[in-house]
């Protein structure tokens, strides 16, 4: 069996392995780049910090914007409008999703409409050419149900990493939030502002807590965008999507409208937070006898038979044959 008679009917072979000799090469050279390339982390959330300024900015004075990326992307976005994909409720809960793992341009909801849209074909063509190489014989109905099964994991494969994605970034939030309400008393007893506090503690944390700069820093943009500072406390919450971020979002909000100390009200959140994180460290710590007792059986108890009782079994094999 070769790879002649998998292919269909008139392909040629050579222009299959060119073209797949074209994608291992594209494919080793992003490898390449990303690896020497040094990561600027704190350069892209600031770069990130500025578009979401000027779109603010643009806003405010409604601005149109004009750039060639800007067309490619309004021609995608009038094709999704003519096929309505880009309303509903699923919609409102996808743009929800993308903004919780922080891409929040005014894009992102059509580049990813476009990925569910052109991941399911990309997906089921890869199935059709690949099942017959990895499953050898393989009749055509096997091969056009894989080809389904592709187009099935193409239909849920966006979904499922920016989900996977969003989820990441709020544990991450979540455990950097003490140690930022922390930053915040220390900004509110040295006499700071709230904005001046959020823009403060964003570039305290830019390099150790990015995920945690990059929510403060926005709603830092916010506050002095926005004619109301509430939208830019619940757009915080709605990003973050967490209870101890709601619970932080109250307290400033109740502060903003009844003038409470801000610095008392915050190191009392700090230390609930930091009490919920040990509370969930020990939880973590308790289960993880139960959780290695499957490892335990399954990879450390076998080599650990064969080293005790594997000399004794050679030497008794060794002394039967000599008997022999």
């Amino acid at each position: 069996m070769t790879l002649s008679d998998i292919l269909p009917p008139g392909l040629p072979v050579t222009l299959l392995v060119e073209v797949a000799a074209g994608v291992a090469n594209i494919v080793a050279l992003v490898i390449l780049y990303r690896a020497f390339s040094p990561s600027e982390i704190v350069g892209a959330r600031a770069r990130a910090h500025a578009r979401r300024r000027r779109e603010l900015r643009s806003e405010a004075l409604a601005v149109p914007r004009s750039s060639r990326r800007q067309k490619q992307v309004t021609l995608i976005r009038n094709a999704l409008d003519r096929l309505k994909l880009t309303s509903g409720e699923e919609v409102r809960r996808s743009a929800q999703q993308l903004a919780a793992a922080g891409w929040r341009s005014t894009d992102a909801m059509t580049l990813f409409l476009s990925f569910r849209v052109g991941a399911p074909p990309v997906f089921g063509l890869l199935a059709w050419l690949l099942a017959p190489l990895l499953v050898h014989p393989l009749s055509s109905l096997l091969r056009d149900l894989a080809a389904l099964a592709g187009a099935a994991l193409g239909a849920f494969a966006p979904s499922l990493f920016v989900t996977n994605a969003a989820k990441g970034r709020r544990t991450k939030i979540q455990s950097q939030l003490p140690d930022a309400l922390d930053l915040f008393v220390i900004c509110a007893e040295a006499g700071l502002g709230l904005d001046a506090s959020f823009a403060r503690v964003a570039r305290e944390l830019a390099s150790t807590s990015p995920e945690l700069s990059d929510e403060l820093a926005v709603t830092a943009i916010e506050l002095s965008f926005l004619p109301n500072r509430r939208d830019a406390f619940a757009n915080l919450a709605r990003r973050a999507d967490l209870a101890s971020v709601r619970s932080l979002v109250n307290t400033l909000s109740q502060t903003e409208k009844y003038g409470t100390p801000l610095a008392q009200s915050l190191r009392v959140l700090a230390t609930e937070f930091r009490n919920d994180r040990l509370m969930r460290a020990e939880q973590k710590a308790a289960r993880l006898p139960a959780t290695l007792t499957v490892p335990m059986i399954v990879f450390i108890l076998p080599p650990l038979f064969v080293v005790l009782i594997g000399p004794a079994a050679i030497q008794v094999m060794q002394v039967a044959q000599h008997n022999k």
